[in-house]
């Protein structure tokens, strides 16, 4: 079994990016019937998508962002992923993830990187915010990590935000376990902050980074914002607390206000697709219209149908 270097920029192959693709994406569709836009507004040249982060360890929303990057933008705006040890050090992982494109997280390779004209992900949000509480799936959580935007100084590179929705229904995270991380020191041991509790399929109900699951069939939107160009760059505008907080909250404020938008467009899509479901039932049973509204009421009651007032 062969280890890759997981700083080294030389292990990304192609044909492996062509195959998994081609492998993932009938499964992608079959799960999550993705909607993916804003291709238009990926600058040219190198950049930083930063991107939330969702569905615990499948990570669902990074194969649907690699899959429709390189169908409709190809392999130059394919970008290398700086990914935590444990994703690309792990057996398995490290004979996998490097293929397509995944290094080691530091500044130091980043900056090679980008030297070399290529573009690099980030999820500011990290463990905290993947395993983040059901409750929090509609919310971006990046906590106070603002590590990724005095990167973007440093290197005088935009910042594509990239927003998903829907990603974080394919399980149920119950709670993201940090008090029980702390009180078992894995920010110590491990670097992660969570030590989530989540129902999921087959599994139930787990304690700690579960096994892989099978989603909950759901449908993921994604949207590629207009990159941002901030007015200052360079290492002194990078350790400037003021400005760097200023730059995160307009990202964050962009990328929230983005996913409130496409969290209520598919709230309103999934709610159209019931009803036509419950009509159609309604009709092929010939149920009176009083019952048909009651079924309706009723899936609204239990949280299965969105409610009308959604915005």
């Amino acid at each position: 079994m062969r280890w890759h270097d997981v700083d080294s920029l030389e292990n990304r192959d192609p044909e492996a990016i062509e195959r998994t693709i081609a492998a993932l994406e009938p499964v992608l569709e079959a799960f999550f019937h993705p909607t993916v836009r804003g291709f238009e507004h990926i600058p040219d040249g190198p950049g930083l998508y930063v991107a939330n982060h969702n569905g615990g360890i499948l990570l669902p929303d990074a194969y649907v962002l690699g899959a429709s990057l390189y169908r409709h933008r190809g392999l130059s705006d394919l970008p290398f992923v700086l990914a935590h040890d444990l994703a690309v050090r792990a057996p398995l992982a490290n004979q996998l993830m490097p293929k397509l494109g995944a290094v080691r997280a530091n500044p130091a390779n980043a900056h090679r990187l980008f030297a070399a004209g290529h573009k690099v992900l980030v999820y500011p949000g990290g463990d905290r915010e993947t395993f983040r509480p059901f409750r929090e799936r509609d919310r971006i959580v990046f906590g106070d990590r603002r590590g990724y935007l005095r990167l973007a100084l440093t290197e005088g590179v935009p910042i594509t935000p990239v927003v998903t929705a829907g990603a974080h229904a394919g399980l149920m995270v119950l709670d993201d376990g940090g008090r029980i991380a702390r009180f078992l020191r894995l920010d110590r041991a491990l670097r992660v902050k969570v030590c989530p509790v989540v129902l999921s399929a087959p599994w139930g109900v787990t304690v700690g980074f579960p096994p892989p699951y099978v989603p909950m069939p759901t449908r993921i939107y994604m949207e590629f914002l207009p990159a941002i160009r901030f007015d200052r760059s360079g290492p002194d505008a990078a350790v400037d607390e003021a400005y760097v907080e200023a730059c995160h909250q307009q990202v964050a404020t962009a990328m929230q206000s983005a996913l409130s938008r496409l969290s209520a467009e598919r709230a309103r899509d999934k709610r159209a697709r019931h009803l036509s479901a419950l009509d159609a039932t309604a009709a092929r049973l010939r149920l009176q219209p009083a019952w048909r509204d009651a079924l309706e009421e009723l899936a609204i009651l239990s949280g299965v149908t969105p409610k009308l007032d959604v915005d």
